[in-house]
């Protein structure tokens, strides 16, 4: 089985070096790796040119934000199964696209998907907190819950069946296409037990307070789009247990 893997990117030459070495070094032996980049000038064409062993495609050329990036890496994927990994995420370990792959096939999955771990950039082998994707499941969306999204792999005829990112949103347009896609719990889906994914702090999903009330914004926004019933005490009754993430590693 055939996993494309998108990275879309933007001035991030500081990181994407391991992201490119985490996608090379992995096991599995049928990758495609997709770097989409936002015309970056800070030297990360070089450094993509430099170690993407497994880049199969680069375009670099100015986009209206992260989800049209991530759209246009969609256009141009030929696999089978298709997950993203940010410019600065890396996979938990060499092994973890061969057993998505082995996993999806045998079981014969519309969706997985696995935990993903912060970590400061000044100490990647301490994580900060553990986003635990079990808690997941379609009848807890109106509650603003999703799998940590660079741990979640799907199909690629689900973006056939259900379309790509909306992109009028900034922060939460991953959200809303878990809402669009699993809302009516009509998928095969499976949640393993491990971390999948080592992610930066400071994205956009981490990035403040600001950030924090645009996605709950936004969050709300998708769920009446697709028309879920729910409201924004709803949506925030989840962070109690989001603070347990920090404790429970």
């Amino acid at each position: 089985m055939k996993v494309s893997v998108i990275t879309v990117c933007f001035n991030s030459a500081q990181t994407i070096e391991n992201t490119l070495l985490s996608v090379a070094a992995q096991t599995h032996p049928d990758i495609e790796h997709i770097v989409v980049d936002g015309a970056s000038t800070d030297g990360t064409l070089e450094i993509v040119e430099r170690h993407g062993k497994r880049v199969a495609r680069l375009i670099s050329e100015p986009d209206h934000g992260i989800y049209d990036a991530m759209n246009k890496g969609l256009g141009l994927v030929t696999g089978d199964v298709i997950g993203f990994l940010n410019a600065d995420d890396v996979y938990a370990d060499n092994g973890v696209l061969a057993r998505v792959s082995a996993i999806m096939e045998k079981q014969k999955l519309d969706a997985l998907f696995g935990d993903a771990e912060f970590v400061n950039q000044a100490r990647p082998n301490q994580p900060l907190r553990r986003y635990r994707s079990d808690r997941f499941h379609p009848e807890r969306i109106a509650w603003g819950w999703m799998p940590a999204h660079p741990a979640l792999f799907l199909k690629r005829n689900l973006y056939e069946r259900f379309g790509v990112f909306r992109t009028h949103y900034r922060i939460a347009g991953d959200f809303e296409l878990v809402a669009r896609m699993f809302h009516g719990n009509t998928l095969a889906y499976r949640h393993i037990p491990e971390v999948l994914v080592r992610m930066r702090t400071g994205g956009i999903s981490t990035g403040g307070w600001r950030n924090t009330l645009l996605l709950n914004r936004e969050v709300l926004q998708a769920c009446r789009e697709n028309h879920i019933p729910t409201n924004l005490l709803k949506i925030l009754s989840k962070y109690p247990s989001k603070l347990l993430e920090f404790l429970h590693r």
